[in-house]
């Protein structure tokens, strides 16, 4: 995947995995907590269900509206991006979010940020578990 210029260094995508990761204040995440966040709309929805199925309504609704502003945009030329690495991983069973995600950030030029087991070796990926 081809990389761009970083548009901020101190700029970094958050799949579902780090934004769970600093809503319960980690302390491998503490190191990230300055950075600027972006994140996808399906980001926020996976940070969603996941806060309504474990933590309940009023919680789930409070990140959702803390996070919202950090959704961004995704080109077109990015879900092309996305599903194509998508299918040259579909051994791995990568969801959709994650694809898109990976692909946005390296559109933008933006580490990766995840505790994700599946991303562990992949490039412009910052793991954390």
């Amino acid at each position: 995947m081809a990389m761009r210029k970083p548009m901020n260094l101190n700029v970094l995508f958050a799949d579902t995995y780090a934004l769970i990761e600093f809503i319960l204040e980690s302390q491998a995440y503490e190191d990230f907590i300055h950075y600027d966040l972006v994140l996808t709309q399906f980001n926020l929805a996976e940070l969603h269900y996941n806060l309504l199925r474990e933590s309940g309504k009023e919680i789930a609704e409070y990140y959702f509206e803390l996070y919202k502003n950090l959704a961004i945009a995704i080109p077109r030329s990015v879900l092309k991006i996305a599903m194509q690495f998508k299918l040259n991983y579909r051994h791995e069973k990568l969801s959709y979010a994650d694809c898109i995600g990976y692909a946005l950030a390296g559109h933008l030029g933006v580490p990766f940020l995840t505790g994700d087991q599946k991303f562990q070796d992949k490039t412009n990926v910052i793991f954390v578990k």
